[in-house]
């Protein structure tokens, strides 16, 4: 399963092959992207070379050959919008649609994965719904996501577990966000304002805090509650 951006970005590459014949530069691919430095296009790139969509071709440059298209490039519709990436989304979201309310707990929808480790895109594709207690939400929207890594694991977040997000665009320092980076990767991690910049802390001695400007980093959720299965 592709991401929107993965899915702009080849079908960007496929249009440049087929009308010049050589794939287009990495500075190129920013601008048509509209992202804010070219690191986001690497990892584009790497997802896509990890998912067997494209090849780099070593000693070559611009060397980027398309082995697959998927089927949102061959005249299917994308069975998903990232909106847990992307924000702004409508009053009414199927999100809200789909959190149905029983006695004393509430069915939210499953919207994809949220790396907690190096950041990977959340896919807000519902895979299932998991039942939470009404207790655990507040007012707003809310939205569930697994965890895929380790790096928060000494909050007590596991591979493998459920969070539950409130939709927001703020935070507390301390607080634990699903942070989107440069419009292009979202991840869950602990928020801090530090000398101007924004901080991201694992919670894992293992991974390293990363330092952004505050126009690299928005909020799109806050953790408010997690769920396990043994």
């Amino acid at each position: 399963m592709l991401t929107k951006k993965q899915i702009d970005l080849l079908d960007f590459i496929h249009k440049r092959v087929q009308r010049d014949g050589v794939p287009p530069s990495f500075d190129e691919m920013k601008e048509a992207l509209d992202l804010r430095s070219k690191s986001g296009i690497h990892r584009l790139i790497t997802a896509l070379e990890e998912r067997g969509f494209i090849r780099r071709l070593a000693h070559r440059a611009r060397a980027l050959e398309i082995i697959k298209l998927p089927d949102a490039m061959m005249g299917a519709k994308p069975s998903f919008s990232p909106r847990v990436i992307e924000g702004d989304r409508p009053a009414s979201t199927p999100r809200a649609a789909m959190a149905v309310e029983t006695a004393g707990a509430i069915e939210l929808p499953v919207m994809g994965r949220i790396a907690a480790g190096v950041p990977i895109e959340a896919i807000n594709q519902v895979s299932h719904n998991v039942t939470v207690p009404q207790s655990m939400l507040g007012s707003g929207e809310h939205y569930a996501l697994e965890v895929k890594g380790d790096s928060m694991i000494d909050a007590g977040i596991n591979d493998g577990d459920i969070v539950v997000i409130k939709e927001t665009q703020t935070a507390n320092n301390g607080d634990i966000v699903v942070a989107l980076v440069e419009d292009a990767e979202a991840t869950l991690k602990r928020f801090r304002r530090m000398n101007g910049m924004i901080a991201l802390e694992a919670a894992n001695p293992a991974y390293e805090t990363r330092l952004l400007r505050d126009d690299q980093v928005k909020v799109q959720g806050r953790l408010v509650g997690l769920i396990r299965t043994y």
